[in-house]
């Protein structure tokens, strides 16, 4: 996996082609994360670039729903 693990939080930034397409990787993700009931940061900068950051909030650490969450994701990223 492309992640790395900063300040308690596995972490990914991912530049997309411009901005429509880092908003539908973020609803994508969205969707996965309701659906699990665990919801990463997520922020879109300068335009084409998103931001994903995975932690425990309950913890504010990293944990093993984390590094499920993070697969998930790496699967839609491999579609993208």
């Amino acid at each position: 996996m492309n992640w790395e693990a900063s300040d308690g939080k596995l972490v990914r930034n991912i530049k997309c082609q411009d901005f429509k397409e880092a908003l539908a990787l973020l609803n994508k993700i969205a969707v996965i994360a309701e659906s699990k009931e665990h919801h990463p940061d997520l922020k879109i900068y300068n335009y084409k670039f998103l931001s994903i950051e995975i932690y425990t909030h309950e913890t504010n650490s990293i944990t093993p729903k984390d590094h499920e969450l993070a697969k998930e994701i790496e699967v839609i990223l491999g579609q993208k």
